[in-house]
């Protein structure tokens, strides 16, 4: 598609969204053509907290399709679109409602705590949603003497049970792309470019081991496990120039171009979720056209996953 193109479907994407009085959230990891025509870009908390406090009667949803069932869980008077049905996520996918409710049979006195990247069967079968923003804060605010499942992610479990403390029972499923993630991957970008500080996603396969090397004092340089938003925080008021980024590589595009003068080398360039690159301009604009892929949760799954929601959404 040429520049041309692309400023057309743009201009069109602009005057639809007027017409219909619609917003258009991204995630970080969407094509960067996609993040550029968006009213909000963030990570999944960021964009349930926007799809919570929008006032359009229309969200056309660039991520993948537990985000646009949140969307449409927390702003049940709103219409959801989703322009792509086949955005889905490996991770949501290693638990469904079946499995979670035979965990729980197992133990029947737990709190559970689901991250975001699962399906609203699943949330309405938990007591807390987290995102890898709020997951530290989440566990913090459960009283000491619970019994704590955590699903769906086994690398982001690891990491809040290492820096808590706190033992928990942790489901075996990992994102596709970031368990990719590896240490050499890290130990090669790391002698490469040995004056960046690393950025760690808590979701990485790379992330354990980046903590304990770090205790050991055999991981040298500036080190951080953050979520999507906070390595752009940490960017923008980070006086260092380069940085290796340990996530999928679509947060690379927010990350030039929210600072100036600074460098980002992907820890692995082969870190692509093709489920978030099937949204593309021309599916924004005939989904907003359209009106199509509306992604509605039915009840009681909606109000039972709500609870869960909110308790997340109440924990900043």
């Amino acid at each position: 598609m040429t520049v041309v193109e692309h400023l057309e479907i743009a201009q069109e994407i602009k005057k639809l969204k007027a017409e219909k009085n619609a917003v258009i959230l991204a995630h970080n990891y969407q094509l960067p053509e996609v993040q550029d025509i968006a009213d909000f870009i963030g990570d999944s908390l960021g964009l349930s907290q926007a799809a919570a406090k929008t006032d359009a009667d229309l969200i056309v949803f660039c991520g993948v399709h537990f985000m646009a069932e949140t969307a449409s869980i927390i702003c049940p008077e709103k219409r959801v679109l989703l322009p792509d049905l086949e955005a889905g996520c490996s991770l949501a996918a290693t638990i469904n409602a079946e499995q979670l409710r035979a965990w729980k049979a197992e133990h029947p006195n737990a709190v559970v705590v689901a991250y975001v990247n699962t399906t609203a069967e699943v949330k309405a079968e938990s007591d807390y949603c987290c995102t890898s923003t709020n997951a530290l804060k989440v566990i913090q605010a459960i009283p000491p003497d619970k019994e704590i499942l955590f699903l769906p992610d086994m690398f982001l479990g690891a990491y809040i049970q290492k820096v808590t403390g706190r033992k928990m029972h942790i489901w075996p499923g990992e994102c596709h792309v970031h368990a990719g993630i590896r240490p050499r991957d890290i130990d090669a970008m790391r002698a490469a470019h040995p004056q960046a500080e690393l950025l760690v996603h808590p979701e990485c396969g790379c992330s354990s081991s980046c903590m304990y090397y770090q205790a050991t004092g055999d991981l040298k340089g500036e080190v951080h496990i953050l979520s999507t938003e906070g390595m752009v925080k940490h960017a923008r008021q980070s006086p260092a120039t380069e940085f290796i980024v340990a996530t999928e590589i679509g947060i690379l595009h927010r990350l030039k171009k929210e600072t100036s003068g600074k460098t980002f080398y992907p820890a692995n360039e082969r870190a692509i979720c093709e489920y978030m690159k099937k949204i593309t301009l021309d599916k924004v604009l005939r989904s907003l056209r359209e009106e199509i892929y509306e992604i509605r949760v039915p009840e009681p799954t909606a109000s039972k996953a709500r609870r869960a929601i909110e308790r997340m959404l109440a924990i900043v």
